[in-house]
């Protein structure tokens, strides 16, 4: 069974730093592209960032440049968003995904998803 478990998610103040993490069981990430996503009430699910099979890496948010990084452990098969700076427009639920394709900002591209994790920027 593929799947998915975020983590790392919680309430922190404006300015603050995460690290979001997604462990995979059931298939090995290096083996897919892994984006994440986030939804906030009352819109659509967005992409925030993608990492490649080779590990090239993607950004999809204008607003996340500079601050959001996604990287890879393949040894413990997990893939991560570090994200700094953190806004309190960047309240969401954050979901993890993967396809067996190439990276896409599109949500329906992906198969497999995660339960999410609730992050939280507030003072």
């Amino acid at each position: 069974q593929l799947q998915f478990v975020e983590s790392g998610g919680g309430l922190v103040q404006p300015g603050g730093s995460l690290r979001l993490s997604c462990a995979a069981s059931g298939f090995t990430v290096d083996y897919y592209s892994v984006g994440w996503f986030r939804q906030a009430p009352g819109k659509e699910r967005e992409g925030v960032s993608c990492i490649r099979r080779g590990g090239s890496r993607t950004n999809y948010l204008d607003s996340a440049n500079g601050r959001f990084t996604i990287s890879r452990d393949n040894a413990k098969n997990t893939v991560y968003l570090q994200m700094n700076s953190l806004e309190p427009e960047d309240t969401a639920v954050y979901y993890c995904a993967a396809t067996g394709y190439y990276c896409s900002a599109s949500p329906s591209e992906y198969d497999y998803w995660g339960q999410g994790t609730q992050v939280t920027v507030s003072s």
